[in-house]
């Protein structure tokens, strides 16, 4: 086991997350507002929650420093677990003639590539080949075809993303190569060649771990890789990657893994009320169905069309009801309703706790990673490349072998 700043960190945040584990495994959704909670021993918890108005609860959402301040006096360790936190930021310029690549790309997916595109360059050789992991139609590829002016091999798995990159790329002049495959076989290790930097926008759970494994194995002479949707894994638990995590006795459900991914930045007073609408009329439509039907257990009810939500809770409880086969009555609609109401205010105020270790869970996790490169004889670095309103998965893993 290696003794360096990331072990360290690693070591820090495994021993608060595990001393911490009934604040922040929960599942506010799926609690009613007279379920007692994990942490019902913390009167001075319990008594500041409850004492928050609605407008306190939208404005710690949207500050998380500020809930920390407040919540460090009844969590053990949480200002220590943020400080673990701290990265340093990259300090890229973005002044780069790329605009023409940018056709049909949102401006902050835009804003993205740009940043992991400076901060791959900054790290690249100029013997080096790109590789891009799950590529998509190839717009980072594209970046770093024109800025660098040197290959890249474009691996995705859709055929037609595929095609749609490579005419792109053609249709641009870049010395680009798409190559259709599962990036899950084993087949795929073909594609993998020491003199290559390997790099992913936001690839997924096991999409992202694959690519650090190949690259350890195949000695790729670089990785830059910004981890995603740490959930999208084949097994049931989290598998660490380096030894720290191996010996490590924190075990992540996909539930906790999900932790790290609900902060959003996107969207505005019409998507938040959307979101309230949704969640008030799935709460209700629970209630109801707890305490009517002898029903133990939350039923998954299909997404629905935001469109449909302006047409009521009754609507919504009629469509949900021939979807589900539901036998209940669809009486007294507006005391469910308000009860949904009640139950989004009190999951909304709990979600407050677990809202302060998104960020610890996601390093934690980040931190398994890195170590997995370093222990592979990397010189690894872990930073943000971009500020997190353009996207709260900022965080970037840079690996090069001396």
């Amino acid at each position: 086991m290696c003794d360096s700043s990331l072990s360290k960190r690693f070591s820090t945040l495994d021993k608060a997350l595990i001393s911490t584990q009934d604040f922040w495994r929960i599942e506010p959704f799926h609690l009613s507002i007279n379920e007692r909670l994990p942490w019902y021993t913390h009167a001075g918890l319990c008594a500041f929650l409850s004492d928050l108005q609605v407008e306190d609860i939208e404005q710690l959402k949207g500050d998380t420093p500020a809930l920390v301040k407040h919540l460090s006096p009844f969590i053990p360790n949480l200002e220590s677990l943020w400080h673990e936190c701290e990265l340093p930021s990259l300090s890229l310029t973005s002044e780069h003639d790329t605009q023409h690549l940018s056709v049909g790309i949102p401006g902050r997916k835009w804003q993205q590539i740009n940043a992991m595109g400076e901060a791959a360059i900054r790290k690249s050789c100029s013997n080096q080949v790109w590789l891009e992991w799950c590529a998509g139609k190839g717009y980072l590829g594209q970046w770093l075809a024109q800025q660098s002016q040197r290959p890249v091999i474009s691996f995705e798995w859709q055929e037609a993303l595929c095609v749609a990159g490579q005419a792109l790329a053609d249709k641009h002049g870049l010395p680009m190569t798409f190559k259709q495959g599962d990036a899950l076989s084993p087949d795929c290790v073909s594609v993998f060649k020491p003199h290559q930097h390997a790099v992913a926008l936001h690839a997924c759970g096991d999409l992202h771990a694959h690519l650090i494994e190949h690259s350890c194995q195949q000695h790729l002479s670089a990785v830059t890789l910004s981890p995603c949707c740490y959930h999208l894994i084949q097994q049931q638990h989290y598998q660490p990657l380096s030894m720290e995590g191996k010996q490590s006795g924190l075990i992540l459900s996909k539930n906790d893994l999900r932790i790290p991914l609900q902060e959003t930045v996107t969207g505005g007073e019409r998507v938040k009320r959307h979101r309230e609408l949704e969640m008030s009329y799935r709460l209700g439509l629970d209630s109801l169905l707890q305490e009517t039907s002898n029903q133990n257990g939350y039923i998954p009810i299909p997404s629905i069309k935001k469109s449909q939500l302006s047409q009521g809770f009754a609507s919504f409880c009629q469509w949900a009801k021939q979807h589900k086969n539901l036998e209940i009555a669809l009486d007294d609609l507006d005391f469910w309703y308000h009860k949904g109401q009640a139950r989004f205010i009190q999951m909304e105020r709990l979600s407050l706790v677990q809202q302060v270790f998104r960020r610890p869970l996601e390093m934690w996790l980040v931190c398994d990673k890195a170590l997995r490169l370093e222990q592979a004889g990397y010189d690894v670095s872990v930073s943000t490349f971009c500020h997190r309103d353009i996207t709260p998965r900022n965080i970037l893993i840079q690996a090069t072998l001396d």
